[in-house]
């Protein structure tokens, strides 16, 4: 048994199968507490097949996710939420005609108890809890530094921006585990290194910790504590970003082998 008092999230063969294909193949995945773990591998590895079982998305055909000692497989992406389980996704989703401060509002929905009759009748619960959902999507848009754009329509900032709020949307659920497809994706190179110094300045200023999908290889070395490898479905190999970068199976994954077919 993994230890608990340093394991938050536990994949132990997990297995996700689409039609013949099988995407996920007995998929073993520890991520330590306050640490980056990072999840590489060549298109079509099984990358976001794993994050979209975690998060509720798709439900595995085998195997277990367990967070926080629960086990939540095939339980559904707002259950999944509510137990401290926030994502975004390769292709920013934010509610592009609503501000930039009401999509980070729209975070808390899964911490909000107030019903349709005390919304319709503004009980002092229901306005407490919205003055304290209010403030917190303040918190989190300072955070990000985009407090200018709080009453823009967030299709119209810029791209880098959004990636920005949507992170922010994500802190607003106030998470243990944050999973992060692909963050730098759509980046300029001043963005990125931006990107780098929140991630890794996040770690040490909250109790959280972050999993993440990143094809940007300087990302990937840059702030993670622990990187894995998949392929084909399979993790093939783990460890410290040094022992990656040079592992030959994780170079013949991607690169491809030199000997002649």
């Amino acid at each position: 048994m993994p230890d608990t008092n340093k394991t938050l999230l536990v994949t132990r063969k997990l297995t996700k199968i689409f039609g013949g294909l099988t995407a996920v193949n007995n998929f073993d995945l520890d991520v330590h507490r306050g640490k980056i773990f990072s999840l590489i591998g060549p298109n079509g590895a099984g990358k976001t097949t794993v994050f979209n079982v975690v998060t509720g998305i798709y439900k595995p055909e085998g195997g277990n996710v367990i967070f926080k000692d629960n086990d939540i497989s095939g339980r559904k992406p707002h259950e999944i939420v509510s137990y401290g389980i926030a994502r975004t996704f390769q292709n920013i989703r934010l509610f592009s005609n609503m501000t930039c401060m009401e999509n980070i509002m729209s975070g808390q929905h899964c911490r909000a108890t107030s019903g349709m009759w005390a919304s319709i009748f503004r009980t002092s619960h229901q306005k407490n809890e919205e003055a304290n959902i209010r403030t917190v999507a303040e918190s989190r848009i300072r955070q990000v530094g985009l407090w200018e754009f709080r009453d823009e329509l967030a299709k119209n900032i810029a791209y880098g921006s959004q990636r920005m709020i949507e992170i922010a949307r994500a802190l607003a659920t106030n998470p243990t585990l944050l999973v992060l497809d692909e963050p730098s994706s759509g980046l300029n190179s001043k963005e990125t290194e931006d990107l780098m110094e929140f991630l890794t300045g996040l770690i040490k200023e909250e109790d959280i910790t972050i999993l993440l999908i990143e094809h940007d290889m300087n990302v990937v070395m840059g702030i993670s504590d622990w990187v894995v490898v998949m392929d084909e479905g399979k993790k093939i190999a783990e460890g410290h970003p040094e022992d990656i970068y040079h592992n030959p199976r994780v170079i013949e994954a991607y690169l491809g082998s030199e000997e002649p077919r």
